[in-house]
């Protein structure tokens, strides 16, 4: 099947994302700095969820411009990934409406692990409608950078009733992990 379809409804889905996330922010009553200083906690964990949904659409792009075609059970993984990003406005809000508190920081690190598994899996299926020695095949190989998120994902997970702020740097230090493209796939694609 052509990717095409796929990659616009990805795309159309993920502008949604923020578009919600964005509107989620409210304006202060006053004019001053200090009116500011009560949303300062939805502010970041907003531009660290924009972050996040930029990283997934930029490696989203990425891993679909190395792939020729589709698969049935490649559509399916991508809406799997879809419905979590999805979830993405939710824990944002909740997150930064409750200043970071232990449940609400916990539940952004299970949306952010499951998008992770969501994005392994979507790329197994990918490698698997071409064969492993597809472009993508050959670039994502072992993938230990994914498996690394996860893991740390599933760490600041239940850190987050501990000490909700070591959570919050687990999550920083991944999504910088991550903010440059996949350059596995670059160098693939370069090479052809």
């Amino acid at each position: 099947m052509n990717k095409n379809r796929l990659e616009a409804f990805s795309d159309g889905v993920l502008a949604i994302v923020l578009t919600i996330m964005v509107l989620e922010l409210k304006v202060p009553h006053g004019d001053t700095l200090s009116a500011l200083q009560p949303l300062l906690p939805v502010l970041l964990s907003y531009v660290l969820s924009f972050i996040y949904v930029g990283i997934y659409w930029n490696n989203h792009h990425h891993m679909l411009h190395a792939s020729k075609r589709v698969s049935g059970a490649a559509l399916w993984a991508n809406l799997h990934l879809l419905f979590w990003l999805s979830l993405m406005p939710f824990v944002t809000g909740w997150m930064g409406e409750n200043h970071f508190k232990p449940l609400p920081t916990a539940l952004y690190g299970v949306v952010l692990l499951m998008a992770g598994l969501a994005y392994r899996i979507l790329s197994n299926a990918l490698i698997r409608a071409e064969g492993a020695s597809s472009l993508l095949g050959k670039a994502v190989g072992k993938d230990r950078k994914t498996l690394l998120s996860m893991l740390s994902y599933a760490l600041a997970i239940p850190l987050a009733f501990v000490h909700q702020g070591l959570a919050q740097i687990i999550y920083v230090v991944v999504a910088l992990m991550w903010l440059v493209p996949d350059r596995r796939i670059e160098r693939v694609l370069a090479e052809e």
